[in-house]
Parts: C-alpha cells; structure tokens; sequence
C-alpha cells in the first residue's frame, strides 16, 4: 500500500473515532437524551433481533460524478476506493450457496464500478429474485460510455432505485449541484422510453427522497402523490414508488449539521420522533452491508463508522451465516434516524 494510500486510511478512521465519539457524548452521556441501548431496554428489549439473511447490500466503490451535501458514503470524483472482481467473486459464491432473494448495488455511483456489468450478468444467471441498482440517475447522460445503460437494465430486468430531492430544480441542484435537476429529468426519461416506471410494464422505477436540510421528512405517501403529480404534468414522466428517507447523522451531513449549529436541535427531534413501532422492521434486521474491501457490516451506515459486523471474521471470503444469524447488532445514536416517525430503510419507510 502506497504512502498516499496509508495517509488516507489514517484519515478515515481518525474521521470515524471522532464521529463515533460526537455521536456518543453531551445530552446523550449526561442523560439529557435517553441513548439508543436505554431506549431498546425501555422497550423490553435487550438487542434488535436477527432475522434470516434476505438482502446483501453492496458498496461498489464510493467513487461518483457528484459531490451531494447530505451523502453519507462522503462520495465523490476523487474517491479511488473501487470494490474488486475478487471480491465480486466472493459475493457470488456466496449466492450460489445462500437463499439470499435480493442483491442491492450501491456507491457512490455504483456504474462507475468497471466490473459493474459483468457482475450483473453474473447474477442474473442466480435465483436472485430482485438486482437493485441504485443510481444517481445523472450518470446515466454523464460520458457516452453510460448512455446505453437503460437498456442494459431493460435486458436484465433490474430495479432501478434513483436519487430525486425533488420535483423542482431549485431544491434539487441546491442539495445535489448545478445541473443536477435536467440530467435527472432526461435520464428518468430514457427509463421511461424503455418501459420503466409504467404499469403496463414489470420494469420497477423507484424514486428516493431526502430531505435538503436539518429537518426529517414528511410522510411519504403524500409526498409520492405529489411528486407524480408534479413529474408528470411537468415532464411526462411516470415511476412506480417513492421511497423517503430520514437523513442519518453521518460523514458529510453530519458535518453539515456542525457547520450550520444545527446537530444539538437535530438530534434532539431524532428522539422525540422514536416510534417503538419500527425498530423489529429496521433494515439492519435482514440486511447485510458489505463495504468495497469485502468487509461486513450491519448496514451501510455502520459501514461509514467502521462498525464492522461483530463475527470473527467478519468479512465476505468467511461468510457464515450461522455466525451471522447468532450475532449482535451493532447499535449507537444514529440508530435513531431509523427508528423516527414512519421509520427509515432503503425500501422507504417502515411502520
């Protein structure tokens, strides 16, 4: 490993400690704020519960064509770190051998990843019932290299999950940068142009929702309404569902929050919304996240505190799925973001 390469991972985990430690101290150690363990022990409950494994969930790399302000991967253009075909294989072995139904891509932009296409090809031979690819949709008209995306994902049948703030272009660009907002809106129309996002098609185009600043969401069925109402008086554009999710307090959006003196009020709402109603459906509880190196984590936002899974030997080339089924959910304060109002997952909310 380069020097470069050593200085950088010195940087992220000195960045982890001092998020984990933010997370963990003031209203929380002092008492004002009950933490996330007291409020699963208020609830009865000693631990979340470990259901049977039905989603992997893959980092592929957090290289990506845009620089968002609440992205919690901290992805970007200059990030190098690119999941290997090596371990690509390993994950296939994986399902070769597991009744695992669903296969979720993630990035940064997961496409920027070179193996990204052989790798769905590879397992679209499986019995994976659902390939999610979730794109930023602006990659999809970045570089011509991109363009026939659309209809590499028509031929696999895969679930596109893409990034959409909002139905106007202020709100938009002002949370993912300039442009944003019209490559969004002629990509979700080549999508559409193959049949994505249409009822008379088995073609899942699902849209996500997050909020632009220190606040948490609205409730998602209304904002659904309103978004296909808007998308397509304006545009013509039709899609299936709109997944909202509540920003966690992590990497760049925590950041923000310091920035802007917003994360005291912000962690407080976190708490004031817990919903004892969401916390045996969390995604922790049937998902498993594994980072570009292989690593396992319980999701991906574990993954960006570098709290690995807590196996022996917690990485993809030593799966056991025992090992795994018996384990403990790794839990601190941003578990609350999950666990507000409607609840929050990558397949929207959940109560």
């Amino acid at each position: 490993m380069s020097l470069f390469s050593l200085k950088k991972r010195a940087h992220k985990l000195s960045k982890q400690k001092e998020q984990l430690a933010l997370l963990s101290s003031g209203d929380f150690a002092n008492g004002t704020l009950l933490s996330f363990k007291d409020q699963l022990q208020k609830q009865g409950k000693e631990h979340l519960t470990v259901k049977p494994l039905e989603v992997l969930q893959l980092n592929l790399g957090y290289m990506c064509n845009q620089v968002c302000k609440h992205c919690h991967v901290d992805a970007g253009p200059d990030r190098k770190e690119i999941m290997s075909k090596e371990t690509l294989q390993y994950v296939l072995k994986v399902l070769k051998k597991h009744p695992i139904h669903t296969i979720d891509l993630t990035g940064g932009a997961p496409e920027m990843n070179p193996n990204f296409r052989w790798f769905i090809q590879e397992v679209s031979k499986l019995e994976v019932k659902d390939i999610i690819v979730r794109s930023n949709l602006t990659i999809l008209r970045a570089n011509k290299k991109y363009y026939d995306l659309p209809d590499f994902f028509k031929e696999h049948g895969i679930h596109v999950v893409s990034s959409m703030p909002h139905w106007s272009q202020e709100k938009t660009d002002r949370q993912r940068g300039d442009g944003v907002f019209n490559a969004s809106i002629e990509a979700l129309k080549e999508l559409n142009k193959r049949g994505y996002g249409k009822s008379n098609t088995s073609l899942k185009l699902d849209l996500v929702y997050n909020p632009s600043g220190a606040f948490l969401p609205s409730e998602q069925l209304s904002l659904e309404k309103d978004f296909k109402k808007s998308l397509f008086k304006d545009f013509g554009i039709e899609f299936n569902q709109l997944f909202v999710l509540t920003n966690l307090p992590i990497s760049r959006f925590l950041e923000y929050l310091i920035a802007s003196g917003n994360y005291e009020e912000y962690m407080y709402s976190l708490v004031e919304a817990f919903n004892p109603r969401t916390i045996d459906n969390v995604m922790c509880t049937n998902t498993l996240s594994i980072d570009w190196e292989g690593y396992l984590y319980d999701c991906d936002f574990n993954q960006m505190l570098g709290l690995k899974a807590a196996i022996e030997k917690p990485h993809i080339k030593d799966f056991n799925s025992q090992a795994l089924l018996e384990r403990t959910i790794k839990i601190s304060q941003h578990c609350y973001g999950c666990t507000a109002g409607a609840g929050s997952s990558c397949q929207g909310t959940i109560a």
